[in-house]
This record gives structure tokens, sequence and C-alpha cells, in this order.
């Protein structure tokens, strides 16, 4: 229990723990349901003292303080994933975006293409080791805490224990903030028609014994809903969602005939209801791994019969589909 010790050394408030960092730090700090809102909450309190921070982060869920404008000048967002939080501010020209595929994204911080000065983190309690889960969010989050020179670690009593590689010893951070609150959610809604249409096409895809992997939307959540029987599918994905998990508890979904990681559900975040987050908490079907094995199509390959299913913005008279924006820039 030597950890213990250094775990209570380190509590801080968030106040103090977020003056790490420096005007011109470059900071990362986690995004989709594993956002440390605690930090970058206090973080926005030191605007005044701050300038040309730049923050490094996929995509960002609700209420980013960080996005307002009148934080311009004092934290730029370098976007690697726009999201709702941060939309506005990239279209403004007040924050950047890097496309870049996501696998390639921790390659950033460990090859230092993007150096990192303070990686801010949510995670779950210790367990009696004193490892701390990265919980719905696996994805950069570990190479950043890597490569970075200081590591400040909120720790969520409501951050489920993902398993998989996905912890961080408390030995490795540098401070620690304790910050219970809500996980934010995506409530699944009812499919549209034409999303139940498209679902029904796709399924005479499915064969039984396959991998799957399923983007965000409606229409893997109908496909999800879709599918029944004893087909031992498998999943290898980058997200997980409620239409997936109960998929899972529906035996649809059991891993049984996967060539890699038989008998697991692979992914690298979940973004869901509550009752996800739940269903994840040491959970030993689910392994949480970094984005750069996860989505690395040669380790994608390694699944025999692989089926992956998304969503298009455009498509050109060509063939060309183009998946992360729509117009000319």
């Amino acid at each position: 229990m030597n950890w213990l010790a250094d775990y209570k050394a380190k509590l801080r408030t968030a106040e103090d723990a977020v003056s790490f960092i420096k005007s011109g730090d470059r900071v990362y700090y986690g995004g989709n349901a594993a956002i440390p809102q605690t930090l970058v909450r206090a973080l926005s309190e030191r605007r005044a003292e701050l300038e040309n921070v730049q923050l490094n982060h996929v995509l960002l869920l609700g209420d980013d303080p960080l996005s307002a404008p009148e934080m311009e000048g004092h934290f730029r967002h370098n976007s690697l994933f726009v999201g709702p939080a941060d939309r506005k501010a990239v279209n403004d020209g007040r924050a950047d975006y890097v496309p870049i595929f996501l696998y390639m994204i921790p390659r950033l911080f460990s090859d230092r293409v993007v150096p990192v000065d303070v990686a801010m983190i949510a995670v779950s309690p210790p367990d009696e080791h004193g490892f701390m889960s990265l919980g719905v969010e696996t994805l950069a989050s570990r190479a950043a805490c890597n490569a970075s020179r200081h590591v400040i670690a909120q720790v969520n009593e409501r951050m489920p224990r993902v398993l998989g590689d996905s912890f961080v010893h408390v030995r490795n951070v540098d401070a620690i903030v304790e910050g219970t609150e809500a996980l934010p959610t995506l409530e699944p809604g009812p499919p549209s028609e034409v999303e139940l249409a498209i679902s029904q096409h796709v399924i005479k895809l499915i064969e039984p014994g396959m991998t799957v992997q399923m983007g965000i939307g409606g229409i893997p959540d109908a496909i999800f809903a879709s599918v029944d029987g004893s087909l031992d599918l498998g999943i290898h994905t980058e997200m997980l969602s409620d239409q997936a998990m109960k998929a899972i508890e529906r035996g649809v979904v059991t891993g049984a005939k996967k060539t890699l990681h038989p008998g697991k559900v692979i992914i690298t975040f979940a973004l869901g209801s509550n009752e996800l987050y739940d269903d994840l908490d040491n959970n030993p079907l689910i392994e949480a791994h970094p984005v750069n094995y996860v989505n690395d199509p040669y380790i994608i390959s390694q699944n025999e019969k692989m089926l992956a299913v998304n969503s298009a913005v455009e498509v050109d008279l060509t063939g060309q589909v183009c998946s992360d924006s729509s117009g000319t820039y």
C-alpha cells in the first residue's frame, strides 16, 4: 500500500493543480465522456494569468469554457477531432483543426510532433495496487501522459474501471484532484424510418462469426438493435454504444469466432448512457486499448471476416467518400 501515501501527498485543489500550466505551454486533455471537467473549469479561471496556451484534444462534448470568445489570446484549441464544443471557435478562426487519422494521433505526442507540457486526464479511483483506469476513453491519453512533463489526474468516483491496456499508476502522475461529477452522456433515440430501412440492407451482409466495427449514429444503432440470433459476432471498434452493449447482453455478440482477442470486445472509448457506463465497470468482457492499436489497419486486418459500417458526409461521382467535413474548406 505504499502508493496510498504517494496518493495523499499528491492531492491538490483543482486551482493548485492547474498551476503547473504556464504561458506558452502545450496541454492535452481527455475528450468524449472523459473530459476532466473540474480541471477545465479551474484552468478557465486562470485566463487573466495565461497567454498562448495551446489545447490539444479529440472530440469535446457539452460546453467547453476554454472555447469562449473571451479566451482568445489566452487559450487556443488545436483540435484533432472537431466536436460540438469547439466547432464555432474553429469556424471563427479562433481555433485550429489538424486533419489526421485517429490511429496516428498518439504518434504526434510520442514522436514530439506536438510536444506536450501538461496532460490532464479523468480517471477512476485507484485499485488496491494503485492503478487508475482511464475509463470511458483510452484513445490518446496514455501517449500524452507518457510524453508530457506533468500529468494531472482528476479522480472521479463515477468513472468506470474499464479493463484492458488502459491504466495509469499513481506514481506516474504529479497532481491528483478528487472531483466526482456526472459523465457526459449521449442518450440513444429511436431510429428513423430511413435509418431502419438502411439497417435492413446492411443486416443482409452480416454473416455468423463476423467481427464488426460500427461508428456513431442512428444507422449503427439500428443495426445493432435489429440483429438477433446465435450469430457469435465479435466487436473490434473505436466506440462502444448502448445498442452494442444490448447486443452483447442478448447473446448476439460473443466473440467466440474472433481470430484476434477471441472472447473479448475491443474498444478505445465508450459513449452513451449512464447505464452503459455502469455496465463497463470491471467488465472482463470489455478491453479498452489505445487508438494506435485499435484503429491500426494492420491490427484490424488480423480479424477475419471483418465488417465496418460508418457514415459518410459526401460521396462524389467517382466514388470518393468524405467522412470528416463538408464543403470546400
